[in-house]
């Protein structure tokens, strides 16, 4: 009786490799396909004054998704950033309002969110809580100390510095596009240059490794949601300077948006791989999937779904290319 075997051609490690390099450029690929087809069906979509729009567009997120983007690489997640950056704007305008000295009110909102991530961090590190309930429930938490601040009012009065970096240009240049890609670069330094940095991608990659090699990984955990709790708060405390506003719903909707970029550029869900450049790369998907839809006068519900459909079509991959990796 004769033994089946398996005569279908191995994979060699070149043609792994490859495939490794084109799951790894497939983000840039996307990026490009969209320019070519955008710029073929709108004659203003390759103009700088859109290129400026569609940086405007992203700042707040590129802010946001620098500190979810450490979150990630530790294979946690952070449901509360865009509650936080809600929050941390009200507080601002709260003690704006209650006349605190400037820039104390800048500095209590970034505190503030500081303390909520510093929480969450205890909560999934120290408790061993998983992250995403921890932080759903710091959302509430964080929607109800914006209600009970505002009482469910606009708040009007914000500090100068807000308004400046919010609404403000130099050169020609936003100043909210400007802190946006300093946060991107400090953030990149961070992951790529220091020993910290190191420790987040040994985190994310194998916990238990990390831990044999000395790296004190809750702490690590706890760091990082501190981290995604302040450029939150840092996105609040700029973006009511944008809206002219703080509301007590400012940023809420922000949430998917914000972990959907880091996602579409590459960064896994499950830890250890990605980083700030992919994260550029994912932003700009979406800017440019968002800008080129209203370009060619795409229906408003139509452009909701296709972003939809694309975001869960990246993650689908980012599951899928995480399950080859460990196998």
């Amino acid at each position: 009786m004769s033994t089946p075997n398996d005569d279908s051609p191995k994979p060699t490690p070149r043609w792994r490799a490859f495939l490794a390099k084109s799951r790894e450029f497939a983000p840039v690929w996307t990026l490009l396909a969209l320019i070519l087809f955008f710029s073929v069906y709108s004659d203003s979509f390759l103009s700088l004054e859109n290129a400026a729009n569609i940086l405007n567009q992203v700042a707040l997120l590129a802010i946001m998704g620098t500190g979810i983007t450490f979150v990630l690489l530790t294979a946690q997640i952070d449901l509360s950033v865009s509650y936080m950056a809600t929050f941390a704007g009200v507080v601002a305008a709260y003690y704006t309002a209650g006349h605190l000295p400037q820039p104390w009110p800048i500095v209590a909102a970034l505190l503030a969110a500081g303390a909520l991530g510093w929480i969450n961090g205890v909560g999934t590190a120290r408790l061993g809580i998983p992250s995403f309930m921890v932080t759903l429930a710091m959302s509430l938490i964080a929607s109800g100390l914006s209600l009970y601040l505002t009482r469910g009012r606009i708040l009007f009065e914000l500090p100068a510095l807000s308004e400046t970096l919010g609404s403000g240009r130099i050169f020609g240049v936003k100043w909210l596009v400007i802190v946006a890609a300093l946060t991107l670069l400090v953030g990149h330094l961070v992951l790529k240059y220091t020993r910290f940095g190191r420790y987040v991608y040994m985190t994310g990659a194998s916990p238990k490794a990390a831990e044999l090699a000395g790296v004190n990984t809750k702490g690590v955990i706890t760091a990082v949601m501190v981290i995604g709790a302040l450029t939150a708060g840092l996105a609040g405390v700029v973006g009511i300077g944008r809206l002219g506003s703080a509301t007590p719903t400012a940023f809420d909707g922000m949430l998917i948006d914000a972990i959907g970029a880091v996602v579409l550029g590459g960064t896994s869900l499950f830890g250890g791989v990605g980083g700030i450049p992919q994260t550029i790369v994912g932003l700009l998907i979406l800017g440019v999937l968002r800008n080129g839809l209203d370009q060619v006068s795409v229906d408003i519900y139509m452009k909701t779904l296709i972003t939809g459909i694309i975001l869960l079509a990246a993650l689908v991959f980012n599951i899928l290319f995480a399950g080859r990796k460990e196998a």
